[in-house]
């Protein structure tokens, strides 16, 4: 996330990670992302990433179920 300063070097790096029915959830960077997920390019510290799915991810229900 671009406006936060850099996480401390004791601190892990999270990416948001998104699957084939549009829940999101977070996977520490550097890590393969499990099979079914995908990256969405957003990474910072757990809380960073948490709020940044908080902010997009305001339908819980999955795709799915929405359609």
């Amino acid at each position: 996330m671009s406006a936060s300063p850099e996480p401390r070097p004791d601190e892990p790096v999270f990416t948001v990670v998104v699957n084939h029915e549009e829940q999101h959830s977070i996977w520490p960077a550097g890590r393969e992302v499990p099979a079914g997920w995908r990256e969405l390019g957003v990474r910072g510290t757990r809380s960073e990433c948490l709020a940044h799915i908080a902010q997009v991810w305001t339908d819980l229900r999955p795709l799915s179920v929405r359609r």
